[in-house]
């Protein structure tokens, strides 16, 4: 299934971009197309795994590391301005608290106040003792008039029905 490859494993020609050896003739262009494509893939060197260069030699790996920098200082900062959130919040809602305590105390006070002055007006009413008294002289009152208009013939001023 597959073939071996054309270059040897060794040598400067088996390293991945390293030129290849002086000696060796240029491809020849009139190769079918099909046949270019497969010598092609044939003369691609393997990739190598383990023998990967340092990150910190590469040309890009500075900003690479100035990247991953900024990307640290950015979460710390979020996780910062996450913290000083939630004590807002925390703040905010014993706020809401003590503000809403003081409502129901005002209102509490409001209510005082006018339980206060419906007291003081009952206050100012006539107690049982002299409702009582006054409902008694009404009575004898009209049971006396009742009968001296009736001795004196008073009824007889009174319309007909």
């Amino acid at each position: 299934m597959t073939e071996p490859s054309p270059t040897p494993s060794t040598g400067n020609t088996f390293i991945p971009g390293a030129k290849p050896p002086e000696n060796n003739p240029p491809p020849s262009t009139a190769v079918v197309p099909e046949t270019q494509a497969i010598a092609n893939q044939k003369a691609t060197p393997p990739a190598i795994v383990g023998n990967a260069e340092p990150v910190s030699s590469s040309p890009g790996s500075d900003q690479l590391a100035r990247i991953e920098d900024k990307c640290a200082r950015i979460e710390d900062k979020y996780a910062r301005s996450e913290a000083l959130l939630s004590r807002v919040e925390e703040k905010i809602e014993g706020a809401t608290t003590r503000m809403s305590e003081a409502a129901r105390q005002s209102d509490l006070a409001a209510l005082r106040s006018e339980v206060r002055a419906v007291a003081d007006r009952t206050r100012r009413l006539p107690g049982s003792g002299a409702l009582v008294l006054t409902a008694v002289i009404t009575a004898v009152l009209t049971v006396a008039l009742t009968i001296a208009a009736q001795r004196f013939h008073l009824d007889g001023l009174l319309p007909p029905r």
